[in-house]
């Protein structure tokens, strides 16, 4: 693949992936939450974006995984093979905070709201401090994985 479309085309996944987690997680999922009576229609509904949100992550992940890989392959000089180590981190941080989320913390709040189920939701029981803290950690974990994406998106053109 030649050195330019190379570079073009991780340019657009990047920008995929880290358009689509930026609006997701700041503009989708809290309109939901402002527009919508039902917290709990909200966060069923936030919650399968975010599930969706994963598999973004992961596509544009190892797509960019193997662009950089392809186009670092044949590259001679140190500044390049350098810049291309700096932005796998980069990846690999990201794509461990998506994971870390979806099969981590994700499954956990989703046994504690199905726990909840029989008196009214997570939020009318005694598991309400519990669903706050992961609820908590995972918002952490999004936005240093936000911030990953700003990282990307300044290293990767």
């Amino acid at each position: 693949m030649p050195v330019l479309l190379n570079q073009r085309a991780r340019l657009l996944i990047a920008t995929i992936w880290v358009g689509s987690l930026w609006t997701v997680g700041y503009l989708v999922a809290p309109t939901l939450f402002a527009t919508l009576f039902d917290r709990t229609l909200a966060g069923t509904i936030a919650g399968s974006l975010f599930r969706v949100q994963t598999w973004v992550s992961l596509a544009c992940g190892i797509a960019l995984i193997a662009l950089l890989r392809m186009g670092t392959q044949r590259a001679q000089e140190q500044a390049v093979k350098m810049q291309a180590k700096t932005l796998l981190n980069v990846i690999i941080g990201m794509l461990s905070c998506a994971l870390l989320m979806q099969f981590g913390l994700q499954p956990l709040m989703a046994s504690l709201r199905a726990s909840a189920a029989t008196v009214g939701g997570v939020m009318n029981s005694d598991l309400r401090m519990q669903f706050g803290l992961l609820h908590g950690a995972s918002s952490l974990i999004y936005m240093i994985e936000s911030v990953l994406g700003v990282a990307l998106i300044l290293k990767i053109r």
